[in-house]
């Protein structure tokens, strides 16, 4: 039997949509992969990459510190019944209570670091909590990998790791099989998509500010949004669905088609570990408007395949938009190619799995636990 290797998750989608490719190329290499997250109707699917999976709750938002002690005691019971050779932990509560619970039995830990969080970007008393908990757990981290050089930046400037502790890799790359490149369709209609959650920090307020003024000004123009949204969005959605501003598709497994049926992916987010939609959209030719910061901006050689406006600023983000739209098609069609090659050069997943493989060989190599 290879050696063992802990994988720690909040959720299927974490695993499944993201890493698959990982893991299986773990499998590959002959590691004995568990992986722990909460069980869901899909789970089954996480099982035919050929590891076991274990179900352990894990409440995402809750803040309630008697919930997080018992997922940290439920992972301290997890090592010292598995035993395994390293753990890998996925998102913040699975970073800072894996940590905690390697910490205590002395386990090889690397954790991912996949975007700051809400927590980070709004401040106050919240975000010192994570950030001490994060000290904490990330504390004897072997690596901790990084979806942009400002994340790592934060943590390290803040000393809850080190310089050498950190790994950033290019996201999570993205398949560019799955993702294939396609032509555009017909310029008749211009067509705008967002995909993600409908939400303030996803920049739709500014969105929705700047759809409102090109549709006043052009008439051949479509915006369609993929995702759910949260509440408060709830009446304003429908209204801009019912006065033809939008169309709304609420969340779909596979956004493939609507990429396909789309000329260009829009997402003026306030903050991102790395936009898999860019990447996404980019693989499939589409061209990108996006914000000028760490996580959206990777995805983008200005001018070239899209471009990137400043944070928050809907004018900005309305004169992007009409200029594509009054772009002649074939330059449109000629920067959705330039995506595709930039993704083939930069953000291919095969090259992010190989370069993660090789720190989890390196680490484990490194390691002799004796458990006691």
């Amino acid at each position: 039997m290879g050696k063992k290797l802990l994988i720690v998750a909040n959720h299927f989608a974490t695993i499944y949509k993201f890493r698959k490719e990982l893991v299986s190329k773990l499998v590959e290499e002959g590691y004995d992969v568990i992986i722990s997250l909460p069980f869901s109707p899909d789970i089954e699917k996480i099982k035919d990459l050929g590891v076991r999976v274990i179900d352990t709750k894990v409440d995402r938002k809750s803040l309630n510190p008697i919930k997080d002690l018992k997922l940290l005691n439920d992972y301290k019971n997890l090592i010292k019944a598995e035993k395994p050779d390293l753990v890998l932990a996925y998102t913040i509560k699975c970073n800072i209570y894996g940590g905690m619970a390697c910490r205590l039995y002395g386990v090889p830990f690397m954790a991912n670091v996949t975007g700051l969080g809400s927590a980070y970007y709004r401040g106050g008393m919240l975000k010192n909590i994570v950030s001490s908990l994060y000290k904490i757990g990330l504390k004897n981290a072997k690596g901790v990998f990084f979806e942009n050089i400002a994340n790592a930046r934060v943590l390290i400037d803040d000393k809850t790791i080190n310089d050498d502790q950190a790994i950033v890799l290019k996201g999570a790359g993205v398949n560019l099989q799955q993702f294939e490149y396609c032509e555009m369709p017909s310029d008749k209609v211009v067509k705008f998509l967002f995909i993600g959650r409908i939400m303030a920090e996803k920049g739709v307020n500014e969105l929705f500010e700047a759809i409102k003024k090109i549709k006043k000004n052009y008439s051949n123009v479509e915006f369609s949004f993929i995702g759910w949204f949260e509440e408060d969005y709830k009446e304003l959605i429908e209204e801009l669905q019912r006065d033809g501003f939008i169309k709304y598709y609420g969340y779909q497994e596979d956004v493939r088609p609507f990429i396909r049926d789309c000329h260009c992916v829009v997402l003026p987010s306030y903050h991102e570990g790395m936009a898999n939609v860019l990447l996404e959209g980019a693989a499939m030719g589409r061209v990108l408007i996006t914000s000028d910061i760490y996580g959206c901006k990777e995805a983008v050689v200005e001018g070239v395949n899209g471009w990137t406006c400043k944070v928050k600023d809907s004018e900005a983000l309305y004169e992007k938009m009409r200029d594509f739209v009054e772009m002649d098609f074939d330059e449109k069609v000629k920067m959705g190619r330039e995506g595709r090659r930039y993704m083939e050069e930069i953000f291919d997943k095969d090259k992010v799995v190989k370069e993660t493989v090789e720190k989890v060989n390196i680490t484990i190599e490194g390691e002799s636990i004796v458990y006691a």
